[in-house]
């Protein structure tokens, strides 16, 4: 369920400029990488995925990813008890996956791409440059929750995608 006020799930380019919130103006002028996160239900079986696009990937020892998710998801819900969770990164050719996995459309994302399990979560096909993470901890930030992981391992392709992001409310390519 949104927030009151939170614009969350809203057009924010519907509505007079002057009843915009900035915040989110300023946000939505910012290039954000697009990813998936998947990780396993309540069952231990079951896939459950959402797209995030406010993340960081820091380098360290050990190494970590933290990404903004909603506090009221199917999947921070799988997370926080699987304890487990991969990171994957869209190639600029899969909006249309980016969108199921945003849930903004009815039906499960999973029907509309092969995958394969792993201890840490479904790895969908197509989507080979993905980390394996171990949940460690979450904060409240905002409407949502920063969740931090720590990457145990990296699958990367021979040649790196061409990545898929997200500005001013809508998927986009980079251009070279």
């Amino acid at each position: 369920m949104p927030h009151k006020g939170s614009g969350i799930g809203s057009d924010p380019f519907a509505v007079p400029k002057e009843a915009q919130d900035p915040v989110r103006r300023f946000r939505g002028r910012l290039p954000a990488p697009v990813t998936v996160w998947t990780t396993y239900g309540h069952d231990a079986r079951s896939p459950v995925g959402i797209t995030v696009s406010s993340l960081l990937v820091a380098e360290g020892d050990p190494a970590s990813v933290v990404g903004l998710v909603g506090d009221l998801t199917d999947f921070w819900e799988a997370a926080k008890q699987s304890r487990r969770m991969v990171v994957h990164i869209f190639n600029d050719d899969q909006a249309d996956l980016a969108e199921k996995f945003a849930l903004r459309y009815p039906g499960d994302p999973f029907a509309a791409v092969d995958h394969v399990t792993s201890e840490y979560g479904p790895l969908l096909a197509g989507l080979e440059d993905r980390l394996m993470c171990k949940v460690d901890s979450y904060m409240r930030v905002g409407f949502g929750l920063l969740v931090k992981g720590t990457i145990e391992r990296v699958d990367l392709t021979e040649s790196p995608p061409s990545p898929l992001v997200h500005l001013r409310g809508a998927y986009r390519r980079l251009s070279s």
